[in-house]
């Protein structure tokens, strides 16, 4: 099954703010979320249901579904360690994150 990787427009502005070096850290990660290449993980708890990938200091929280013959991951949120999980959190209360999800 080919797989797609879409990036959502708060990961895209994220990564656009960060320095060149961890820039291309994290665009690389996400190229190799295709091939579920990185340092990925499920989440557990209330994020049941989406992953997130490891770069340094940085998380990358994301969510897979079948689309017709197609396996696309979801990119929906990224952001520094100590404040992701508050924020995801917010955003799963928010119902956001669920469309994702299920």
């Amino acid at each position: 099954m080919k797989t797609r990787v879409s990036i959502g427009n708060q990961v895209e502005t994220f990564v656009r703010t960060l320095a060149p070096e961890p820039r291309r850290a994290v665009r690389q990660a996400l190229k190799g979320l295709a091939d579920d290449k990185g340092d990925i993980r499920q989440l557990e708890g209330k994020l049941a249901g989406l992953w997130r990938s490891r770069i340094g200091r940085i998380r990358v929280v994301y969510g897979i579904k079948a689309v017709k013959s197609e396996r696309v991951v979801f990119c929906i949120y990224a952001n520094y360690r100590p404040v992701i999980y508050a924020i995801l959190e917010q955003l799963l209360a928010s119902g956001i994150v669920d469309e994702i999800r299920n």
